[in-house]
């Protein structure tokens, strides 16, 4: 009887303690937003750059060994974060992962489907145990509004969205290495409830978790997620889609939200995919190359952006002869891990982390004239205080105006975005200005001017 009653009493206990976890559990996220508004950094405040990657069907087509395959690869290369979705784009209600299961009992979000969800653990602690972080979508967003493409069906509306936002908030609130994001691919239509239902599977995350302090989160759209959720308290950071048109001024978009009034990270989530067809016209624009890749890159991230995400067109879909392409691929993902434009990540994150990042701010100021607005010409400016990296596109000659940061002189050194090497140049007195010329110029030699403190 003793023992009974002690057994009784433990499982009541458990049951409390279950009930009061929301409330007295540590952060969900080993993340947060810096002191100034502009970086993520690790809850002790170091930086964390965000070097991403869409792998947005792995989840839904991959099983553990090729999961485990392209993760490892991901982490070698120095990505930090893996955007993928839970509810994927091609079919995933009713398309089965790799071992014949779908996320949902009856396209019911409130249904979920336990073996599933399994797998989507599985992936999930691999990517902790390889040190990345997950950019996890709860569903693409043809779940909720199909627009002119996407299988659907459409599921959600503001109570199953909330519900589902519980269900899944609940299932990872002790995963450390998450990022939420809400959304996916699509701008909530105008006259609508679509706002509603995103702000309520957001809440349900927040909730289920124990707050919006314990869940990083943000909301990937077809534009710009400032439009609807800027001064929402869920959404931590924004992100913006600058999609496959290769002159699309990212560097405007990203300065957009940068400016706003509520001071909040900002990123390119979605930019030109490594071999996709050019605004989606392979006859006329042919495939995007590196070159279009590096751009993209270092345009946004020295216009204010505090990270990026690259995308290859065969790897967002995994896919491999035989299977449903969304886009004509080139080749199996398999084959695109080392893609040229994949490699030069591992080099824009080697130049991102070589000086202090929190201080860092744009500044085109440093710069004697306008930049063009040709993304083949532009040059594009950002400094901290003790140094200053300025990119140009195409290694054209520029006019740079000294005195912007510390030092009564400065170091030139040329940082090659091709193969992160790097060619140290001369000693200037840091005031007036001055010409810089890259060693080669053309439209694959794009370069980086790194300016330094002499004295440091």
């Amino acid at each position: 009887m003793k023992l009974f009653f002690t057994i009784g009493m433990r499982r009541t206990f458990l049951f409390v303690l279950a009930l009061l976890v929301p409330f007295f559990a540590v952060a969900q996220t080993d993340l947060r937003v810096s002191d100034n508004g502009r970086y993520l950094v690790y809850t002790n405040g170091e930086p964390f750059f965000y070097l991403g990657d869409t792998a947005w069907e792995l989840f839904h087509r991959l099983d553990r060994e090729d999961a485990i395959r392209y993760l490892s690869n991901r982490a070698g290369k120095g990505f930090t974060v893996i955007q993928a979705v839970v509810l994927a784009e091609h079919d995933g209600l009713r398309d089965p992962n790799a071992y014949g299961h779908t996320p949902l009992l009856n396209d019911d979000p409130t249904q979920p489907n336990e073996a599933y969800f399994e797998h989507v653990d599985f992936i999930v602690d691999k990517a902790a145990e390889l040190g990345l972080h997950m950019a996890l979508l709860p569903t693409w967003g043809d779940k909720l509004f199909k627009n002119k493409w996407g299988v659907g069906p459409e599921i959600f509306n503001l109570k199953n969205a909330y519900a589902y936002g519980r269900y899944i908030g609940s299932r990872y609130k002790d995963r450390k290495n998450i990022i939420w994001v809400i959304g996916g691919d699509r701008n909530p239509r105008e006259d609508s409830e679509d706002v509603e239902v995103w702000r309520a599977m957001a809440r349900g995350i927040t909730e289920a978790v124990g707050g919006n302090d314990k869940a990083l989160m943000t909301f990937h759209p077809q534009t710009a997620s400032s439009r609807w959720f800027h001064e929402d308290e869920w959404l931590d950071f924004n992100m913006l889609q600058t999609s496959h048109c290769a002159d699309t001024r990212v560097w405007d978009k990203v300065s957009h939200d940068y400016n706003l009034a509520m001071v909040k990270p900002t990123m390119d989530g979605e930019p030109m995919y490594e071999e996709i067809p050019v605004c989606f016209d392979l006859e006329k624009n042919g495939y995007a190359d590196p070159n279009d890749i590096r751009r993209k890159a270092y345009l946004s991230l020295f216009a204010g952006a505090h990270g990026h995400t690259y995308g290859c067109n065969n790897i967002w879909q995994m896919y491999v002869p035989g299977r449903t392409r969304h886009i004509e691929a080139t080749k199996p993902w398999y084959e695109s891990l080392d893609l040229p434009g994949a490699n030069a990540m591992t080099h824009v994150r080697k130049l991102m982390e070589s000086r202090p990042m929190l201080d860092r701010v744009p500044d085109q100021s440093l710069l004697v004239g306008t930049a063009s607005d040709n993304y083949k010409e532009r040059v594009q400016a950002t400094r901290g205080r003790d140094y200053a990296f300025i990119y140009t596109s195409s290694g054209l000659p520029f006019e740079v105006r000294l005195g912007k940061i510390s030092g009564r002189k400065v170091q030139a050194s040329w940082y090659n975005p091709r193969t992160g090497e790097t060619t140290q140049g001369g000693k200037y007195k840091n005031s007036g200005t001055r010409t810089f010329t890259p060693p080669t110029h053309g439209d694959d030699q794009d370069w980086v001017l790194m300016l330094d403190d002499a004295s440091r």
